[in-house]
């Protein structure tokens, strides 16, 4: 066995070579934080310095939390696991959720795909075809659990904006609450404006969903759908959206649990950023529809900062829709 200071001497290159580097994904197979963690997974081990073999896997339980507890608590800390962290979870800490048992604060943000635009979307039969709609009449709407996006984002439009979605909890994931809609069970549900155009375009070319507002960045291609954060009556209402839609701008963060030696954070961040760039990957995440617009670490690490430095008034009035 090699010294203790000679295992520090390793370059990066020396330590990742022959190495396996985990990449956890909180949830399940087939679902857009998946689809994005295993693309990186594929393309980013090449551009780290000895080479290292990326293995994803999925880690599910408590929408994620219990894999992003793992990374911060009992995953080694020498840069061989990264996680692919929830982005609701910085607005969860700030609120003191009690499903966040560790600091955001102290992950080492490594990147992000692209920012997200969030989208409240209805089902082609749900005789909805605006926000106004959704203010005058109850509207079904497929959620994982509270705590999860599907719930949050309903509930502060039911808050916030004065609609009436009526929540419908229980469904494993994206791809069950895709099938109820289908099934009539229920008439609409919260998603990602990229993952509809990456899982489901024959739903967009058919007509079959329509995007009534959304949150976060504006999209270009949406162009008609009004923003939550506009609609908000006031200004503290608006910067309590602001705070519950947050993690749009986190995009699906890659993350280290915090006490990687900063060399070998600084490779992968390097790394990430030329997978960024990467022909074979931008071929691969165009076939996927996989939109690329790279956030920074630094841009994470400044998203997270200023989450968690939320106000206690208005992570007060978050709280019940977060929880």
């Amino acid at each position: 066995m090699l010294p203790a200071a000679a295992a520090q001497a390793q370059t990066p290159a020396e330590f990742y070579k022959g190495k396996t580097v985990n990449v956890l994904i909180g949830v399940g197979v087939g679902g857009f934080y998946d689809l994005n963690a295993r693309i990186v997974a594929r393309h980013i081990g090449r551009h780290i310095p000895g080479g290292p073999n990326l293995v994803p896997q999925n880690m599910t339980g408590a929408g994620g939390a219990r894999m992003a507890a793992y990374l911060a608590e009992v995953a080694p800390k020498d840069g061989t696991t990264l996680g692919m962290i929830p982005n609701n979870f910085p607005a969860m800490q700030a609120i003191g959720s009690e499903a966040i048992k560790f600091d955001l604060g102290k992950f080492q943000w490594i990147g992000s795909p692209a920012p997200l635009t969030g989208a409240m979307t209805v089902w082609r039969t749900s005789g909805v075809t605006s926000i106004d709609d959704a203010r005058r009449k109850e509207v079904l709407t497929g959620a994982s659990g509270r705590g999860a996006e599907s719930f949050s984002m309903p509930a502060m439009l039911n808050e916030f904006i004065g609609t009436r979605f009526k929540i419908v909890t229980g469904y494993p994931g994206g791809n069950e609450i895709n099938l109820a809609m289908e099934r009539g069970e229920v008439q609409a549900r919260y998603n990602f404006w990229s993952s509809w155009k990456s899982t489901r375009p024959e739903w967009l070319k058919n007509g079959d969903i329509r995007i009534i507002a959304i949150m976060g960045p504006k999209a270009a291609d949406l162009p008609d759908a009004p923003s939550a954060s506009d609609l908000a009556a006031t200004e503290d209402d608006r910067r309590v959206v602001e705070l519950i839609i947050s993690g749009t701008y986190l995009g699906t963060p890659l993350a280290f649990g915090g006490g990687v030696p900063a060399d070998r954070l600084e490779v992968v961040r390097a790394a990430f950023n030329a997978t960024m760039k990467d022909p074979e990957f931008l071929a691969e995440a165009e076939k996927l529809r996989i939109e690329v617009n790279p956030v920074s670490a630094a841009e994470l690490e400044a998203v997270v900062a200023r989450v968690l430095k939320t106000p206690p008034a208005l992570a007060a009035r978050a709280r019940p829709i977060l929880e």
